[in-house]
């Protein structure tokens, strides 16, 4: 691809850009032992693609799951917007990378001949040219990173290989994120189940201690108060137990 007039000389800066990669990836490595939400682990890779590869306007990331395709950060309005018109279409460079496991370059939104409609909405927002890299974890792809340029023929294949790094290291960090949240929630779910069962447990010992004749025929009671007022079992099991505790405290006797 024809390199942009007057960019070879202050795009191409290997030796410094290898470098400041080797730190952006060492610290987009170590994000995962400090950040917990999707959001904040978003935020470090556009605003590190933005800073390493040159030329580029803004960046963004696309994730795609049963809510539909969303951007999940965006580096300013015209990402933002040159985004939502790919959604609103329901096709564009990004959607094709996610959907498609594969890189898209757009050199020029002017002359590209795929997506026309989507080019022609980025060409009025001032984007000339774009890349775009699939998030792939295992055989499953989640979503697209992006990067945006006002001038045409801004990245070549140096840039889309920055970018796939960006990539692979986001997915996998995102992976981990969401595996962070999922176990979060499995625990907070069985806490609460615990808690759920030790009320129930409680509930059937009050009944039985006022005369149920055991555990299972308390159990019953509490399942018929249950159904009779449409009240989740373990509600109804904490109000017997709220209820059993006002009696005790009122039967207290006083001090003088």
């Amino acid at each position: 691809m024809s390199e942009h007039p007057g960019q070879s000389g202050a795009r191409r800066g290997s030796d410094e850009g290898s470098v400041e990669l080797t730190a952006v990836l060492r610290e987009m490595g170590a994000v995962v032992l400090a950040t917990e939400t999707v959001e904040t682990i978003v935020e470090l890779v556009i605003r590190s693609a933005v800073a390493t590869i040159p030329t580029t306007t803004g960046a963004g990331v696309t994730l795609v799951d049963a809510r539909g395709a969303r951007s999940v950060a965006a580096s300013d309005a015209l990402v933002e917007q040159t985004d939502a018109a790919q959604y609103q279409l329901g096709t564009g460079p990004c959607l094709t990378a996610w959907r498609d496991q594969v890189t898209v370059r757009i050199d020029d939104v002017r002359t590209e001949t795929r997506w026309p409609e989507w080019c022609a909405s980025a060409a009025e927002l001032g984007v000339r040219s774009t890349v775009s890299v699939p998030l792939v974890t295992g055989n499953a792809s989640t979503g697209a990173i992006k990067v945006y340029s006002t001038v045409p023929d801004a990245y070549d294949e140096r840039d889309e290989h920055l970018l796939t790094l960006f990539a692979q290291q986001a997915a996998i960090l995102l992976v981990n994120t969401q595996t962070l949240a999922d176990a979060r929630r499995l625990s907070a779910d069985l806490s609460h189940a615990l808690g759920n069962r030790d009320v129930i447990g409680q509930a059937k010992g009050a009944l039985i201690a006022q005369g149920a004749a055991n555990d299972e025929a308390a159990f019953a009671m509490l399942v018929s108060a249950s159904q009779r007022s449409q009240t989740k079992l373990h509600e109804v099991a904490r109000q017997l137990m709220a209820s059993v505790s006002e009696r005790r405290t009122s039967a207290a006797p006083t001090k003088d």
